[in-house]
């Protein structure tokens, strides 16, 4: 029976995570090729409000059973219906790749995680999968775009578990997810697709203080998330209600966006922000850098703009760290690695995959700092997530 179970299981992952590989890995480098062409021709930015009616009016028309994003992709897995719809995958891709281009912000989670999830759903059937097999079928593709997409494969399993049913995994699902997730990135990587390296560069020694006050930066980092999942959700509230024709919403956001980055006359919250991720690692940046990213990010997912929270939040997570160094005597790179997952934490109600994530990316060394501010973050930032449809499960 076991053996049956991962014979079957190992070779739906090879399956799902060589297409979902693939596709992260060319969803990824056809980002980094728009966003140096939008660096290098801002002009381009004054067509925001154009791409983001043409996106309003692509899902208006023709996206109407996929517009609901991730939330199809949760909602299929807790009570399983229609296949989801293959077109989820190249309509998320271009909304994104032109939210990006023209000057939106936003990031690639929600993207790769819906064209995970759409590819993924096509081998139902001809796998016969029954309705339980159909549920985890999901959960491994959202593991597999999640770990591919980002470079970490075990935070991508573990993301792809929890997030699902919060405070609940699905054992039955663990086997599926790891081979999914590790094949994908695999996948991803034999493609030469570009991931972003970060580096902590300095841990102190713990201590009873710097638990403190790394128990005092979760807590900022927690009602950061707190804040960003609340904006999103009541701004996407307001939004429906005062434009009533869906396609007009990124249109006069778009004019908006477009608007205030030529008065501020910079490009840096628009965007991944991938270079002031990376800067607030070794250097000081304005404290203010996190909540104009927070601005920009919610209004532009909030009118319709296609892409994820995620990188967004490593950016208001790492520059709100790096900001936290003013006032906390602890390194500011470890700071901006705390907040980089402890945002994260809080907003996706995702602590242990955010541990994890800290551990593939910055190393085992600041595993303990990392660990409290994603815990501190969970617990502050209270019941809001920003996939609104996440169910909260009984603790084991």
């Amino acid at each position: 029976m076991v053996f049956s179970y991962v014979i079957q299981w190992l070779f739906i992952a090879v399956v799902i995570g060589a297409c979902i590989g693939t596709a992260s890995a060319g969803f990824l480098i056809s980002l980094d090729w728009v966003t140096n062409y939008r660096e290098n021709h801002l002009w381009i930015i004054a067509l925001l409000p154009i791409g983001g009616l043409l996106i309003g009016l692509l899902y208006h028309y023709y996206g109407k059973n996929v517009v609901a994003g991730n939330h199809l992709l949760f909602d299929t897995i807790q009570e399983p219906k229609a296949i989801i719809p293959f077109r989820m995958a190249p309509f998320v891709y271009l909304g994104t790749i032109v939210t990006h281009l023209l000057g939106g912000s936003a990031g690639r989670e929600g993207t790769a995680l819906q064209m995970a999830g759409a590819i993924a759903d096509q081998f139902s059937k001809p796998f016969r999968l029954s309705t339980e097999e159909r549920r985890i079928l999901i959960i491994a593709a959202i593991a597999a775009g999640f770990g591919s997409v980002f470079g970490t494969p075990l935070a991508g399993a573990v993301f792809g578990l929890e997030v699902i049913l919060v405070r609940k995994f699905r054992y039955n699902a663990i086997f599926p997810a790891f081979a999914a997730a590790f094949f994908a990135d695999w996948v991803t990587r034999a493609w030469n697709a570009p991931h972003t390296h970060y580096v902590v560069s300095f841990v102190p020694e713990i201590s009873t203080i710097t638990l403190f006050y790394s128990i005092i930066a979760g807590i900022a980092f927690g009602l950061c998330a707190r804040l960003f999942t609340q904006s999103m959700h009541r701004l996407t509230v307001i939004v429906a209600k005062k434009i009533s024709f869906p396609p007009l919403r990124p249109f006069l956001g778009g004019i908006l966006i477009a608007a205030v980055v030529l008065a501020i006359g910079t490009t840096k919250y628009i965007g991944l922000g991938i270079p002031i991720i990376e800067s607030a690692f070794h250097q000081e940046l304005p404290p203010y850098d996190f909540i104009l990213k927070l601005l920009f990010t919610v209004v532009t997912l909030s009118v319709g703009f296609k892409g994820g929270e995620v990188t967004p939040l490593f950016f208001i997570g790492a520059t709100l760290g790096n900001a936290l160094a003013f006032a906390l005597p602890l390194p500011i790179g470890l700071l901006s690695g705390m907040g980089f997952v402890a945002v994260f934490a809080g907003a996706t109600k995702t602590p242990i995959a955010c541990f994890l994530m800290a551990i593939e990316l910055f190393g085992v060394e600041s595993a303990v700092y990392t660990a409290i501010a994603c815990i501190v973050a969970y617990l502050v930032s209270g019941n809001s997530s920003i996939y609104s449809n996440q169910k909260l499960g009984a603790p084991n």
